[in-house]
């Protein structure tokens, strides 16, 4: 007897899934705004303390807007889960006749988005908060390069600690380890595009960022229906 079971194409399950947290957050606006009030906060915060050096506030503006970004992610992925967990979008996802994977895909859009969205918002108040004359172009492909890694690494290991019972807690802490190679990257990427410097002197860091947020695709492609089946 063959099964009658209709499976929903990979890709059009995927944006489904992302078309459903896109309109939720739409409707809601509770975790976008969570996360652009955090990083607005961090931001102001770091501008005024390093108001009094404004030598150290050059050097450290990369590493204060990347770090942002990390933490406004770990925040809006952890808000994210709990709502499916809550509402039990989870388990709706793992009954119905999609593919796993396409679960991690239309996760990791949404996320993807959201965090994107907050990374933007943090480059215009960076120019404005440590008056910087200008904008790399190099930091339009930079951007979407971090937030990738970050998001990618993160909805799975969101996924992960989902179930726990200190995953407000956890997730942070298993994440940030795992994002070291991201962060490292794009920040040192991003200060010397910043700065002007020539390409040749940092490209090996757009390589290794590259590479490392292909390693993480590939990686939590693979994981991601493991990781749902336990």
């Amino acid at each position: 007897m063959k099964d009658s079971t209709i499976v929903t194409p990979f890709f059009k399950a995927s944006w489904l899934i992302a078309q459903k947290d896109l309109i939720a957050e739409f409707r809601s606006r509770e975790m976008m705004s969570t996360m652009a009030v955090f990083a607005t906060l961090s931001l102001l915060i770091f501008s005024f303390a390093l108001d009094l050096d404004r030598v150290a506030r050059q050097d450290a503006i990369s590493g204060v807007v990347w770090v942002t970004v990390a933490f406004a992610t770990i925040l809006g992925l952890n808000r994210s889960m709990a709502m499916e967990r809550e509402q039990g979008g989870l388990d709706a996802m793992l009954t119905a006749s999609i593919s796993r994977v396409s679960i991690f895909l239309g996760k990791l859009v949404g996320n993807f988005l959201f965090s994107i969205s907050v990374g933007v918002l943090l480059l215009a108040l960076a120019v404005v908060l440590y008056n910087l004359p200008g904008l790399s172009l190099w930091l339009l492909v930079l951007l979407p390069l971090g937030t990738l890694g970050l998001t990618t690494i993160g909805t799975l290991l969101a996924t992960m600690t989902a179930q726990t019972r200190a995953r407000d807690s956890l997730l942070p802490i298993v994440m940030l380890p795992m994002a070291l190679p991201v962060v490292l990257s794009v920040v040192k990427a991003t200060t010397a595009a910043l700065g002007n410097a020539p390409l040749v002197d940092w490209a090996p860091w757009i390589e290794m960022l590259v590479l490392v947020d292909l390693v993480y695709l590939i990686a939590c492609y693979a994981m991601y229906g493991f990781v749902l089946e336990e």
